[in-house]
């Protein structure tokens, strides 16, 4: 369903990795990840200005839900009629949520087939391959473990299955993916017993997210007074937090990442939005 998504991110993610990150696979995901940011930035910025209109709109959204609250159709009107006249969309500040959805659902079958979408080997080769190596071809991560199998040197049967030059470049692959600061970008960090040091990549996962969420309100909404706001400041961690937990771990190192980004980029923004504010008020 996401192949028309999957395949090119795959190329582009295999790209990196053979030209601009020396071959190393954790390198190429740290350059995608900062790639899609730089990309998606211009609807952040939209989305922000969104979210600081509504902050501006809310005195006399909330007048008119006051004046209107027996009337729903009146107030329907008049909320729509104030959008219109300030030229605010309630919906504006979905647009970036909305396309990073399936980009980020996309690059999760890329971590989890790399050999498919990536080195582009047919789906008929992989569950050959997975054959001859005796592995289960119903397995989710069996692309994972055929990559294991090579860093392993474990690969009698393949050179029936793919050519010469496929097995010199997943065996090459395989060596960065399986060893990157320490870490198997391949495992998943809900099995740590064979590397501790796993559980340190959902967390923190979840605090670069929940900093950069923290930073995303810090002009828009007083916390304080907004208990729903507040609650949907834990709940994008939170579900950082399981899903690096459940993914490979390549997906948490692009979540990481694209927190660092996020962090700064809302620094950023909060700097120049609060001169904005200075030069209005002045």
């Amino acid at each position: 369903m996401l192949d028309f998504i999957a395949n090119p991110l795959g190329q582009i993610l295999y790209f990196i990795y053979d030209t601009l990150a020396f071959k190393s696979y954790g390198i190429a995901i740290i350059i995608f990840t900062i790639f899609v940011k730089i990309l998606l930035m211009p609807l952040m910025i939209k989305q922000y200005n969104n979210m600081a209109k509504m902050q501006e709109l809310g005195p006399k959204l909330k007048e008119i839900q006051i004046k209107y609250k027996n009337d729903k159709e009146k107030l329907q009107q008049e909320s729509l009629k104030l959008y219109q006249e300030n030229n605010y969309n309630p919906m504006g500040g979905c647009l970036p949520l909305l396309i990073q959805m399936p980009i980020l659902l996309a690059l999760w079958q890329v971590i989890q087939k790399p050999l498919r979408y990536m080195l582009g080997i047919s789906i008929v080769d992989i569950d050959k391959l997975a054959n001859a190596l005796k592995l289960s071809t119903n397995n989710v991560y069996v692309q994972i473990e055929i990559i294991g199998k090579f860093f392993k040197g474990e690969i009698s049967g393949a050179e029936n299955i793919l050519s010469g030059d496929m097995i010199d470049k997943i065996t090459t692959l395989s060596s960065s993916f399986s060893n990157f600061l320490g870490f198997n970008l391949g495992s998943v960090p809900k099995d740590f017993s064979s590397n501790y040091l796993l559980l340190l990549i959902p967390f923190l996962a979840a605090a670069t997210t929940y900093i950069s969420s923290k930073l995303s309100t810090k002009l828009t909404t007083a916390q304080n007074d907004n208990p729903m706001q507040n609650s949907m400041l834990f709940i994008g961690p939170l579900m950082t937090l399981f899903f690096s937990f459940s993914f490979p771990a390549g997906m948490g190192l692009y979540w990481i990442v694209g927190g660092i980004f996020q962090i700064f980029q809302q620094l950023f923004i909060n700097k120049l939005m609060a001169k904005k504010k200075e030069v209005q008020n002045a």
